[in-house]
């Protein structure tokens, strides 16, 4: 499990971080950072598919996405008492992004290329990488260690080898270096990382994918639109929890129940609901009971990431269904750190009502993004690897 989510000089978050339990539930006011968590949550995942320099570049580029304000707030600032202005640099310019838990920590840094001959001005450069044991960076701690193009292992014996290959300033160690021997912690870093899982915009517009049939095979896990709602549902039927399903579905609509019709080989979902004489197919059902089809499909998986993210997961919901959604998210917090992102009070006083989740409140100060009420103690530990 992650117990620390740290992110520096990305949009709002200047410097944030995030202590992680079990359940996280990311709340605050319009505008105080809570896309900003998601975006940079999902760009440390990207680390360990080869993405994170593709997604910055979609994002218009490091410069883009960069902390806008100043390096650092002087005390006449915080007070009022002066004007925010930018003031001399006592850094280089990074992007930073971050976790760690109980076994092993992970780190990235990102920065301005070097002018040169080249038309891939978007692409920033990876300046550092590491992997640490334990909760907390230190030298003496570290595993996997990049510095620009060169990386490095420790050895059981404690001594440092040099890998031979270099890597290119745009490619993480991530994907570019593997060795189980040398270095396991890579993998396994590697291997949680591309378990998480990010739920965040499902298609329920007339013409979406999950309304019409679709070729039925095994779908143990759900797909970022929803694409494959029946296959994902039929799924939880056969090799995961049928009670689990056929309960949530009733908890949220009394008296209803879910079945996959198979016409040579397409499934496509279909609902009794009471008092109706016929089922009704998806095409017909309202967005929101179709986005709660595809929430529970997410959210009872056969196969549970080790992190599981829901990004506005009330989005088109009835106020009515929240209070079941509650119990369904803490249902798969039993089996997945779950990390949810709602403005949804009802949704949010489930969740700590029947779970004792734990609430994160963001809010900005001049700009940048903070946990209200939280200060330097209450807040894990945490270093980020110098350059």
């Amino acid at each position: 499990m992650l117990t620390t989510l740290a992110i520096a000089h990305y949009r709002s978050l200047r410097d944030l971080i995030v202590p992680l339990a079990g359940l996280n539930v990311v709340t605050g006011p319009n505008g105080s950072g809570k896309s900003n968590v998601y975006r940079a949550l999902r760009l440390l995942a990207a680390t360990a598919r080869g993405g994170v320099i593709p997604s910055l570049a979609r994002e218009g580029g490091l410069p883009s996405t960069l902390w806008a304000g100043p390096e650092r707030f002087s005390r006449a600032m915080l007070a009022g008492e002066a004007p925010v202005q930018g003031t001399r640099r006592h850094e280089p310019v990074n992007l930073r992004l971050g976790f760690a838990g109980d076994d092993f920590g992970y780190a990235i840094d990102l920065g301005l290329p070097i002018p040169g001959p080249t038309q891939f001005s978007l692409d920033p450069v990876i300046k550092r990488e590491c992997i640490w044991s334990g909760p907390l960076w230190r030298p003496a701690a570290l595993l996997v260690d990049r510095h620009g193009a060169s990386l490095r292992t420790r050895a059981d014996d404690g001594d440092w080898q040099t890998v031979p290959q270099t890597i290119a300033s745009f490619d993480s160690m991530m994907t570019e270096f593997a060795d189980p021997h040398g270095a396991p912690e890579m993998l396994a870093v590697r291997e949680q990382i591309r378990s998480w899982r990010f739920y965040d915009y499902f298609r329920t517009d007339a013409g979406a994918p999950a309304r019409v049939p679709q070729i039925g095979t095994h779908t143990p896990v759900l797909a970022d639109d929803g694409a494959d709602l029946a296959a994902a549902l039929q799924t939880i039927r056969e090799i995961g929890s049928p009670r689990a399903l056929d309960d949530a579905v009733s908890d949220a609509f009394p008296g209803a129940r879910i079945d996959i019709a198979n016409r040579d080989g397409r499934f496509e979902v279909t609902m009794q609901q009471q008092g109706l004489l016929r089922p009704l197919k998806a095409a017909e059902l309202s967005d929101g009971t179709l986005r709660y089809l595809l929430l529970i499909a997410a959210l009872l998986t056969p196969r549970p990431p080790a992190l599981l993210v829901l990004n506005e997961p009330e989005t088109s919901l009835h106020p009515d269904l929240l209070p079941a959604l509650g119990r369904l998210i803490a249902q798969a917090s039993t089996h997945s750190q779950v990390l949810v992102v709602s403005h949804a009070a009802r949704l949010i006083a489930s969740l700590e009502r029947d779970s004792g989740s734990q609430s994160l409140v963001l809010e900005k100060e001049l700009g940048a993004t903070r946990i209200a009420g939280a200060d330097e103690l209450d807040l894990p530990a945490w270093k980020w690897p110098t350059r």
